[in-house]
């Protein structure tokens, strides 16, 4: 299994057009769904306008982590400033847990009152979350490219948290809809609770992740089985032992020992380490490789 490297350059551009986007789309949706509320009095479209408020939080804070990670290495950070991105992760899975806890609170109160709680115009409300629907599913649809392209963590935990706020906005519009045509308002609370559970789930993904990753978690067992497959067939590398990897937001740092003949000279093997070097470059992107050398008697 082989991954076509990706150009560092071009990787930080699609990264601040996935962030760029992700803002404007925040402040979009929070627009909308603030007047919306404002129209319906609708649990379930206040459940999905805290969250598109986070999402703003959010997708601002994971901008400026984007732009900071991609500083060069500097005599304070030597290897780099790629954790940014694990931190910001970590700090969006807090703030969907809170959301989550606040919707959950507001979901139940509301079902245990003795009178439902009615709401008011249910299809200016539909009209807001379809479009909202299909906006968000627009920006998925281009998080999802870029971070095929360039690893992001920042990127990925962006696009997972908009694509848990799909189903929060259908089943808002189901809500409206149960409201309007049925007179059912406690579908509304309902599907709140629905959509804090979701958020829930997507909270904890998006934090092991990054939890993982500040703790040094080796990286994923593909990138490792090409990493051994390279080694256990490249030519005049008789063995090879304490292979480490760890990840640091989207880029993987290996540390390897090869054992290579020792009766060659220190110039063939440095050719051997180098193109074995060049090879795991090639083969996996963002990747930082030191190769030590044990030479055989």
């Amino acid at each position: 299994m082989q991954i076509k490297p990706k150009s560092n350059a071009p990787g930080h551009q699609l990264n601040l057009s996935a962030g760029s986007a992700s803002v404007i789309v925040a402040v979009s949706l929070v627009l909308l769904k603030l007047w919306a509320f404002a129209e319906t009095g609708s649990l379930s479209v206040a459940a999905s306008l805290t969250d598109s408020a986070l999402d703003l939080i959010i997708s601002v804070s994971g901008l400026l982590a984007i732009i900071y990670s991609a500083r060069p290495a500097d005599s304070d950070h030597t290897f780099g400033h790629n954790s940014a991105e694990d931190i910001a992760a970590l700090g969006q899975a807090a703030l969907l847990t809170v959301s989550a806890g606040a919707i959950t609170w507001g979901a139940i109160s509301r079902l245990l009152q003795p009178e439902p709680h009615l709401l008011t115009s249910e299809t200016r409300g539909i009209m807001v979350m379809g479009f909202s629907v299909v906006l968000t599913l627009a920006l998925v649809l281009w998080q999802r490219r870029v971070y095929k392209e360039t690893g992001s963590k920042v990127v990925q935990a962006d696009s997972l948290h908009y694509i848990s706020d799909l189903v929060p906005n259908i089943g808002a519009i189901l809500a409206l809809a149960a409201s309007a045509y049925f007179a059912v308002p406690q579908i509304d609370s309902i599907v709140a609770l629905a959509a804090a559970m979701i958020l829930f789930s997507g909270a904890y993904r998006i934090g092991r992740l990054a939890f993982d990753a500040l703790m040094d978690r080796a990286a994923d067992a593909d990138t490792i089985t090409i990493i051994t497959d390279i080694l256990d067939g490249w030519p005049k590398v008789y063995g090879y032992h304490d292979l480490k990897t760890r990840m640091s937001g989207a880029k993987v740092f290996v540390q390897v020992h090869i054992e290579l003949d020792g009766k060659q000279s220190l110039e063939s093997a440095h050719l051997i380490g180098k193109n074995l070097k060049a090879e795991i470059t090639k083969s996996i992107p963002f990747v930082e490789v030191i190769i030590h050398k044990d030479l055989r008697k």
